[in-house]
């Protein structure tokens, strides 16, 4: 009996030669442990974002208006009573001022509001569909408190904003805008880029030039200062909605440029393959060319690049948001949250104002990770595992 060759031996035993190139590069990745904890944390934070109405004790807009920087909760939560160990409780608070005239907070006697799972309070739509008023958690027994009571009892476990809101509601909140921006706007930027750059390396010629003149032009123009002039264009009267959706536009108009010229180099040397002199001698339409066989196989760089990009975009949207010209209070993104820590005194006194900069900074170091590593896991000439 002839011996069992070597391929059919790799396919019965499953062995690295047998697989594709997409579970190979999903093996190499999944060995990558920054790669995997930017995953996993991206995870957590989108899936937050998602059932952010369900996870907020609070509405992001709901205030108690004496109690303006709050300090964290976190401490404030009482295990035990005269009885000993008992369900977690928090009590009121209300401030005074101390010899140097400071504010401070402490606890007033009284009724003890024990943190509850599963309590009702403000009413929304469960992932726009059902309307509910029920929430993980918040405090038992302040149903029959009026909300514009301003020294009403509110769980601030991350404490509270100059107006008394909730930091870790509006957080949670915040995450919807502040997370999809990127993720809306560069899917249009990618759309717009690998067409045209497809369209501009494949035809060539006049098309060619007149595509990468405009390219040249919008990427000489000092993004942020081009972001600017654009989003002074939009209405003042425009609502936080139409305003989200123009800032992911702005955003998408501006970061195209470039990648078009990346993939209209990558389109120039595929364009020349046989396959794709094939289709053409076969009569095959420009568009399918382009669409079926030639942008697939800068898939690879295209997604590692929208992976790179989508910090960029998130960014962008704080950094209007921070000077004003983003989301509009009383929206909540954590970008017009930071716009409380422009001013140094209430970081010394209130340092959980930073915060929102601290999920920042950890989402674009989590989409670094990943594209970090999705571009070993899809290198080509990387070592084949």
């Amino acid at each position: 009996m002839s011996p069992e060759p070597e391929t059919a031996i790799r396919e019965r035993r499953g062995t690295p030669g047998s697989r594709s190139p997409f579970r190979r590069a999903l093996s190499r990745l999944r060995r990558n442990r920054l790669a995997m904890l930017g995953f996993w944390i991206l995870v957590f934070l989108y899936g937050t974002a998602i059932f952010a109405d369900f996870l907020s004790p609070h509405h992001y807009a709901a205030s108690a208006r004496k109690k303006a920087y709050h300090p964290p909760m976190i401490t404030w939560v009482h295990f035990f009573d005269e009885n000993g160990l008992t369900w977690p409780y928090v009590r009121n608070s209300a401030f005074e001022f101390d010899e140097n005239q400071r504010k401070v907070y402490r606890e007033t006697p009284g009724t003890a509001y024990p943190i509850g799972l599963f309590v009702t309070g403000d009413a929304y739509r469960f992932l726009g569909l059902i309307e509910t008023r029920l929430h993980l958690f918040g405090l038992r027994g302040v149903e029959n408190i009026s909300h514009t009571d301003p020294n009403r009892p509110m769980l601030f476990l991350l404490g509270s904003d100059n107006f008394g809101r909730d930091v870790l509601s509006r957080l949670l909140y915040g995450g919807r805008i502040s997370l999809s921006v990127g993720l809306v706007g560069v899917a249009i930027t990618f759309v717009l880029g690998m067409l045209i750059g497809g369209a501009s390396g494949y035809f060539g010629g006049r098309t060619d030039m007149l595509i990468q003149r405009l390219c040249e032009m919008l990427m000489m123009m000092p993004g942020f200062y081009l972001l600017l002039a654009l989003r002074a264009a939009i209405p003042a009267d425009w609502s936080s909605f139409e305003t989200y959706l123009a800032i992911v536009v702005i955003l998408s108009f501006i970061g195209w440029a470039s990648l078009a010229r990346i993939i209209r180099g990558l389109v120039l040397s595929i364009s020349e393959m046989d396959y794709v002199t094939s289709a053409r001698a076969m009569g095959v339409p420009h568009s399918r060319i382009i669409i079926r066989h030639v942008l697939p196989n800068t898939f690879s760089y295209a997604i590692v690049a929208a992976t790179m990009s989508i910090p960029g975009y998130i960014l962008g949207e704080s950094g209007l948001s921070l000077i004003g010209l983003g989301i509009q209070d009383p929206e909540a993104s954590w970008g017009n949250m930071l716009a409380l820590a422009m001013d140094i005194a209430q970081i010394r006194f209130h340092p959980w104002i930073l915060i929102p900069g601290v999920l920042i900074f950890i989402t674009v170091m989590a989409f670094n990770y990943i594209g970090d590593g999705l571009r070993d896991a899809l290198d080509p000439h990387g070592v084949q595992q």
